[in-house]
């Protein structure tokens, strides 16, 4: 198995990748934020059409929604997702004494909290409003903070897995995990009436966008050298 050395150069292919795809998802993230912010009414109804239509089949069925509230508040909760994370810093550290690696990876999550509170607080959207919720929330809408942070934390450890010589199999049941948790929690919050559409597709575009960037700061010139002391 071939072993990365935590202290390998830059590779200019990753960084162009990852700058190209940080434009699009920025100005895609600021598009719809745009919109957002602004109240355009397409928008505004279609979440409004979802959101009545999930919300009656919340209430209608029973078990799915039970499912459905662990599944958000346990395995894909926010504090869930950066445990996990935490879990793979102390194991980078442990195995591999890739300490700035895993500093990087810590403030990325931490970043991306930050990030994640602060639209929360300017953009201010409320949250939808049942006569018979079936979960609740806090904090303002826009974006999902459950959807963000599950895309941040799946997309570094995905990203990481190759660079520290995980086989073909570990990598593909990554994948899918990830791919199962990122929709699957975007699912939930819908479902559960605590977020509309836009705004777990808004935690997936800023959460990507932080991913992005990360990698390219990684991949950068500046990472390759803090790696190498």
């Amino acid at each position: 198995m071939h072993h990365p050395s935590v202290d390998s150069p830059p590779r200019p292919k990753q960084y162009r990748a990852a700058a190209v795809a940080a434009a699009l998802l920025a100005l895609c993230s600021a598009l719809l934020l745009t919109l957002v912010a602004t109240r355009w009414h397409p928008l505004i109804a279609a979440d409004g059409d979802v959101s009545r239509t999930t919300h009656h089949w919340a209430v209608a069925e029973h078990g799915v929604t039970h499912t459905f509230r662990i599944l958000t508040d346990w395995v894909w909760d926010p504090l869930t997702m950066r445990l996990v994370c935490a879990a793979a810093a102390v194991w980078l550290v442990w195995r591999r004494s890739a300490w700035w690696t895993a500093a990087w990876l810590a403030v990325t999550v931490a970043v991306a909290t930050i990030v994640q509170q602060s639209l929360k607080t300017a953009v201010d959207r409320p949250r939808p409003v049942w006569h018979d919720p079936v979960d609740s929330a806090h904090y303002a809408a826009f974006p999902s903070g459950h959807a963000m942070t599950a895309t941040v934390v799946c997309g570094l450890l995905l990203w990481l897995l190759p660079r520290f010589g995980a086989g073909r199999a570990l990598r593909r049941t990554a994948l899918a995990v990830a791919v199962v948790s990122v929709l699957g929690v975007g699912l939930t919050r819908v479902w559960l009436g605590v977020h509309w559409l836009s705004d777990v597709v808004g935690g997936w575009l800023a959460g990507g966008l932080v991913v992005a960037v990360a990698i390219m700061a990684y991949e950068s010139p500046w990472g390759a050298r803090a790696r190498s002391h």
